[in-house]
């Protein structure tokens, strides 16, 4: 299993040294815009119908990381400039963002 050894800030982007080796340098308002919250995300019903959320992320200019704390061994949550703190980022969709940002 993957998981961070180490989380940093350093400028508008956090940086994610992996126990593989690899490290990720991912914008803070991206993190931002990708966040797997319900507010961002909607949720399913019993029917798999979306409600609420957005159609694509949206751009949140200027918005920063404040904080973070590991969730059980499977996920960090952030907390942003703009009071955000609800998406639980697992350590599977934080690596597929930082393959995302090198593409």
């Amino acid at each position: 299993m993957i998981f961070p050894e180490h989380i940093e800030a350093i400028g508008d982007e956090i940086a994610i040294r992996w126990n593989d080796g690899s490290e990720d340098y991912l914008q803070m308002e991206r993190l931002r815009a990708w966040s797997p919250s319900a507010e961002n995300m909607g949720e399913r019903d019993l029917v798999g119908r979306q409600i609420g959320g957005h159609d694509g992320p949206q751009a949140f200019p200027g918005v920063t990381v404040r904080g973070w704390n590991k969730v059980g061994g499977y996920a960090i949550q952030f907390q942003f400039s703009d009071g955000h703190n609800t998406g639980l980022y697992s350590f599977d969709y934080l690596k597929k963002l930082g393959q995302m940002a090198r593409e």
